[in-house]
């Protein structure tokens, strides 16, 4: 069974010592009394719960996984108790407004929270996580009396929620969609379709789910031009809020699925089901690109969770396992054989789950406080600004730190060697777990598409350019020459990065199949300059630390070493990358020829 130990120390460096939080929530009249003591207290009791109590479950939810009999699913032992507890905790409340009985605690703070509970157990985290983003939803675009209706007991927990985009026939491709909402008169809708890969489609934990549900009207335009949004709950809802009768929709099953077992992901079947729009008619793609985004964030806090918890399983591994002897000399002569880590491949597998690990934690908390900072944007001009730059980290996250913390849960089985691949040790079922992750709320192709072709380059460029904007301020504002072994390379490949983007939209001019042919290369070179930046500015606020003096001068010599780790054996990859993003369409797509 994995264990997990939540990193409260680097979450503490990340949020305050690297993005000054703490300095943000000060200035801030919403958050004024926010203060660095209250964080820490909220994230130590947040720890123990998931030390605690999810931890233990995680295993226990991938060998029991969901069950559905005569319509109904359960979930595995200890899950609805531990959701009773989470409850009654007030976690699902932290960023939630306070007018509809939330803390009103900022994003990034409940951002650290959502962290540890999807690491000590993701297919737990998921039920909760799904709420969020119908909450986010709800905000956003529903009415006063929708507000009024769902958002109280979405936010004390008593209700969660979903989304339903995906069917059958069509996956990603929402404009083929065919789920059908009929008018009735008194404002509802009746729903009928059936939508797939639905996480959280129906359990045992809460008394009421809501569902956003991706529906077209009569008569609507084809195509992702003709989709509306509507909220459809399990249990309709009595004029007083109170749960009313079984709306008639159902689970249909359970998919049999490579991980996440402890999650049910339900097969939904909609029989005039009675729904609420939601939002503009035929405008419910943009809406539910509100869940989406709130989605596709947590899904990169999943690469996240699978790379912390690889990586601190493995260090405790390869510090116990004996196996051969060190090729310069017994390390640890005392005993029959040096403990693994003393060998340098296996100090590199370590070296790298812990670089995606703190890459991905700088990353998403730089993205945490660009989402408070708009949020409380003092004009609009200056709200655009972040906007603007959460649009383009989205999908870079998103792919970026699943495709790389994939490769971290894999680097943990091979540093068990045989006993990774055993269930006992909870390996295999990090890797099994942190496959979807690639998979859902677009694959990495949708991402990376989305990151090229509809933000790069259909802004002309501007978007790319706000986005190097600060990490072009940060390189001209650090001429300390002990940082040039960070700096240097790192004005480089920003350079690179503008001129690959140029020469991509170059050859996309005379065919845009070039842009398909290169977005994925394109975004993991990107994150791979983003990591670089983050680990630049950790080293330096390290080094400054040790150049005062310090107590915990082992800590801070630590970051310097992983950041150059990361710019000696991993940001190198961007060569590779550079070469295969611009070596042109042709040899995957040549008219001429069938290479298959």
């Amino acid at each position: 069974m994995s264990q997990y130990k939540a990193p409260l120390r680097d979450l503490e460096f990340v949020r305050n010592e690297l993005l000054g939080m703490d300095s943000f929530y000060a200035s801030n009249a919403q958050w004024n009394e926010v203060s660095n003591d209250l964080s820490s207290a909220i994230l130590e009791e947040c720890a123990k719960f998931c030390e605690n109590v999810l931890t233990p479950l995680n295993s226990v939810g991938d060998e029991q996984g969901c069950t559905l009999k005569d319509g109904k699913v359960t979930t595995p032992d200890g899950f609805k108790e531990a959701y009773q507890q989470f409850v009654e905790g007030g976690w699902p409340s932290l960023e939630a407004p306070e007018e509809f009985g939330g803390q009103g605690l900022p994003k990034s703070l409940a951002l650290a929270a959502t962290e540890m509970v999807g690491t000590a157990n993701w297919s737990w985290g998921m039920y909760p996580g799904l709420s969020r983003g119908a909450c986010h939803t709800i905000t956003e675009h529903g009415t006063d009396e929708q507000k009024a209706t769902y958002l109280h007991k979405l936010t004390d927990g008593s209700w969660t929620g979903t989304m339903c985009l995906t069917e059958p026939h069509c996956g990603s491709d929402l404009g083929l969609l065919r789920t059908k909402a009929e008018p009735n008169d008194d404002g509802s809708y009746n729903i009928s379709g059936t939508k797939i890969f639905i996480s959280s489609g129906d359990h045992d934990m809460a008394e009421n789910i809501v569902h956003i549900v991706l529906a077209r009207l009569p008569d609507a335009p084809k195509g992702t031009k003709g989709i509306s949004l509507f909220i459809v709950p399990k249990f309709n809802v009595n004029a007083d809020g109170s749960v009313g009768e079984r709306n008639t929709l159902e689970c249909g099953s359970l998919e049999h699925k490579m991980g996440i077992h402890g999650n049910a992901t339900c097969v939904m079947n909609f029989d005039d089901a009675k729904g609420y729009l939601i939002g503009p008619e035929n405008r419910g793609l943009n809406c539910m690109f509100t869940f989406m985004n709130t989605a596709r964030i947590g899904t990169a806090i999943q690469g996240l969770a699978h790379a912390e918890l690889s990586y601190q399983n493995s260090l405790a591994y390869a510090e116990e396992r004996l196996q051969m002897r060190a090729l310069s000399g017994a390390k640890a002569p005392e005993k029959a054989a040096d403990p693994i880590i003393v060998h340098p491949d296996v100090r590199r597998m370590l070296l790298t789950q812990k670089a995606f690990s703190e890459g991905g934690r700088m990353l998403i908390y730089y993205i945490a406080l660009f989402s408070d900072i708009s949020a409380q944007a003092k004009d609009d001009e200056e709200k655009e600004r972040f906007e603007n730059l959460l649009a383009m980290l989205t999908p870079i996250a998103k792919a970026f730190m699943t495709e790389t913390g994939f490769e971290a849960a894999n680097l943990g089985m091979q540093i068990f060697g045989g006993h990774g691949y055993i269930a006992e040790w909870g390996m295999e079922q990090n890797v099994r777990d942190s496959r979807i992750s690639m998979l859902y709320e677009g694959t990495t192709g949708i991402q990376s598409l989305d990151l090229l072709g509809r933000k790069v380059i259909m802004s002309g460029g501007k978007l790319l350019q706000d986005l190097i904007t600060p990490i072009s301020e940060f390189c001209d504002n650090t001429s300390d020459d002990d940082m040039a072994e960070f700096i240097n390379p790192l004005k480089t490949l920003l350079a690179e990065w503008q001129t690959l983007t140029e020469q991509i939209g170059a050859s996309a001019m005379s065919n845009p199949d070039e842009v398909n042919a290169a977005c994925v290369d394109y975004l993991m070179y990107s994150g791979y300059v983003i990591y670089a930046f983050l680990f630049a500015r950790s080293a330096k606020v390290s080094k400054v630390k040790l150049a005062e003096g310090t107590t915990e001068q082992a800590f801070y010599e630590a970051k310097v070493y992983l950041a150059r780790f990361y710019f000696q054996r991993l940001l190198p990859r961007t060569a590779s990358l550079a070469l295969t993003m611009t070596s042109g369409v042709e040899n995957l797509l040549d008219d001429a020829v069938n290479p298959f």
